[in-house]
C-alpha cells in the first residue's frame, strides 16, 4: 500500500450507521476521515497549502456511502459524491436490484460491499481498492453484473420493442438513451437517430417512450434538459 493517507468522507442518513462505519476506520493508520459536508471542490486548495510548505501531497479522497436500498434520494447523492473528480466512492448496501447495480456501475462507482460482509479488513480494502480507482465487488455481486450486462447486448441487437425498455436502471439514464438523447440535442430527428445508431425507427421511439415514461419527462425538450441536467451529455 502507499505511503499516502485516504482522505475519507462517511456518508449514511441513519447516524447510528455513520458511526459503526467510522469506527471501522478510525484507527487505520493509512486513513484520515474528515467532515462530510466538505466541499470537495476545495481540495486543489488544500493540496497547494499542503505542498506549498514542504509537507507531504493532500491524500486520496474516498467517499463511503452506506445506504440499505437504492432508492431516489440515495441515488441522487450517489450520483452527485461519483461525479466529483476529486474523489472515488465505496457504496455499503444491503441490497442492490440488477437495474440498481446498473446504475451504480454506470456512476462509476467500483468498490462495493454487502452490509452483512462489510468487516473492518474489507472495508479497508475497499477504500484502498477505490483510491487506486480499482474495482472491489463480492463475486456474487460480478455475476450478476456479467449476466445483466449479457442481457443488454443481446438486448441491443434485437430491436423489439420489449427489448427497448428492458433491464434499463431505475436511476438515471442507461447508455443507449445517453446515445439517442445526445443526438436528439445535436438536432437529430427520429430517422437520422435511426441510421446514426443503426436501430430501427420503432427502437429509437420505443427507447425514448421508455425513458420518458420513467423518469416522467415531459417531451423530447425535457429529456434533452435532464439529460444536460444531470451531466450525461
Amino acid at each position: 500500500m502507499s505511503d499516502t493517507r485516504i482522505s475519507v468522507a462517511v456518508h449514511a442518513a441513519d447516524p447510528l450507521s455513520r458511526a459503526g462505519v467510522i469506527s471501522h476506520l478510525r484507527h487505520q493508520p493509512s486513513v484520515e476521515l474528515v467532515d462530510r459536508t466538505e466541499d470537495p471542490s476545495q481540495t486543489p486548495s488544500q493540496a497547494h497549502r499542503n505542498t506549498s510548505h514542504g509537507t507531504a501531497p493532500a491524500p486520496e479522497r474516498v467517499a463511503v456511502m452506506l445506504v440499505d436500498r437504492l432508492d431516489d434520494p440515495a441515488g441522487t447523492e450517489l450520483r452527485r459524491l461519483a461525479r466529483s473528480a476529486e474523489q472515488r466512492v465505496v457504496l455499503i448496501a444491503s441490497e442492490l436490484r440488477e437495474p440498481e447495480l446498473l446504475a451504480v456501475v454506470e456512476c462509476g462507482v467500483r468498490a462495493i460491499l454487502w452490509r452483512h460482509q462489510a468487516t473492518p479488513q474489507k472495508l479497508l480494502r475497499a477504500v484502498h481498492s477505490a483510491a487506486r480507482g480499482e474495482g472491489e465487488l463480492p463475486p456474487d455481486l460480478i455475476n450478476r453484473l456479467m449476466t445483466q450486462l449479457g442481457r443488454l447486448r443481446l438486448s441491443a441487437l434485437d430491436g423489439s420493442p420489449s427489448a427497448a425498455g428492458a433491464l434499463v436502471p431505475t436511476l438515471g439514464m442507461a447508455p443507449r438513451e445517453v446515445d439517442v438523447v445526445r443526438l436528439i440535442a445535436e438536432g437529430l430527428d427520429t430517422k437520422q437517430i435511426s441510421e446514426k445508431l443503426a436501430y430501427s425507427e420503432r427502437t429509437v421511439k420505443n427507447v425514448l417512450h421508455a425513458l420518458m415514461t420513467r423518469l416522467q419527462l415531459q417531451n423530447r425538450a425535457h429529456a434533452v434538459a435532464y439529460a444536460l441536467r444531470e451531466g450525461y451529455i
